[in-house]
C-alpha cells in the first residue's frame, strides 16, 4: 500500500535492543556516507553493520548487488536493510535480481534518487533504467520536497511502484549530513516499526 503521511511527526525515540535473531544492514549511497551523517551515527549502534563497497566514486550496480548478497550471506540472521540515496536503488534492483529476498524482512529507504534524470552525473548512468517490481518485503520510503536528487512526484511514483508506505519529511534536502539530522531519531522510530513488524 502507498500511503503518505505529510506531517512527518513520529514519537521521537529509540529503538528497543535489536532482537538477538535480528540485525540491520546499513547500505549507503553514491560517495558513501561520511561521519556527520546519520548512518555513521547508527553504525555504532549493537546489532547494525555497514555494507561496504569496493568503489564508491564509480558504482557499478552489479559489483554492488553482489556485496549485498554476499553481506546477507555471511550471517543466517535475517536483516532489516536500511538505506540512503544510490542505496535505495541498490534495494530495488537487488531484490528484482537475487534469490535471497527471503533473508530480508524489511527495508528503510531514504531519500530515493532519479537515476534516470538528464542532469545525473556520469558515474550513475549504469544505475539506468531504475529498477520498478514491487518490493517482496515491508518497506518504509522517506522523501523531502525539496529533494535536488528526485522531484515529489518521481519519488511519489517510485514509492508506489516499489510498494513502499511514502513519509514526506518535508523541505529537507536530500535527508544526508547537510540536513543537519544528527542520529535522526524520527528514522530511528520508523525503524522501530520495522522491527516490531519483522
Amino acid at each position: 500500500m502507498d500511503m503518505t503521511s505529510s506531517n512527518f511527526d513520529p514519537p521521537v525515540h529509540l529503538p528497543a535492543d535489536l532482537p538477538a535473531d535480528l540485525r540491520v544492514l546499513l547500505l549507503p549511497g553514491w560517495q558513501d556516507s561520511g561521519p556527520g551523517h546519520w548512518q555513521a551515527h547508527w553504525a555504532t549502534r549493537p546489532g547494525f553493520a555497514r555494507v561496504e563497497q569496493d568503489d564508491w566514486l564509480w558504482p557499478r550496480r552489479g559489483d554492488w548487488m553482489a556485496q549485498l548478497d554476499a553481506a546477507l550471506l555471511a550471517d543466517t540472521r535475517p536483516a532489516l536493510l536500511v538505506a540512503h540515496s544510490l542505496g535505495c536503488q541498490l534495494v530495488a534492483a537487488w531484490a528484482d535480481h537475487s534469490r535471497h529476498v527471503a533473508r530480508v524482512r524489511g527495508a528503510l529507504l531514504v531519500a530515493p534518487p532519479d537515476t534516470e534524470r538528464a542532469d545525473m552525473p556520469p558515474q550513475l548512468h549504469n544505475w539506468r533504467p531504475m529498477r520498478r517490481p514491487r518490493l517482496p518485503f515491508a518497506a518504509i520510503a522517506v522523501v523531502s520536497s525539496d529533494d535536488p536528487y528526485c522531484s515529489p512526484e518521481r519519488a511519489a511514483g517510485l514509492c508506489a511502484d516499489w510498494g513502499a508506505e511514502r513519509i514526506d519529511a518535508g523541505p529537507r534536502g536530500h535527508l544526508n549530513a547537510d540536513s543537519g539530522l544528527g542520529d535522526w531519531p524520527e528514522g530511528l522510530a520508523l525503524l522501530q516499526r520495522l522491527i516490531q513488524a519483522a
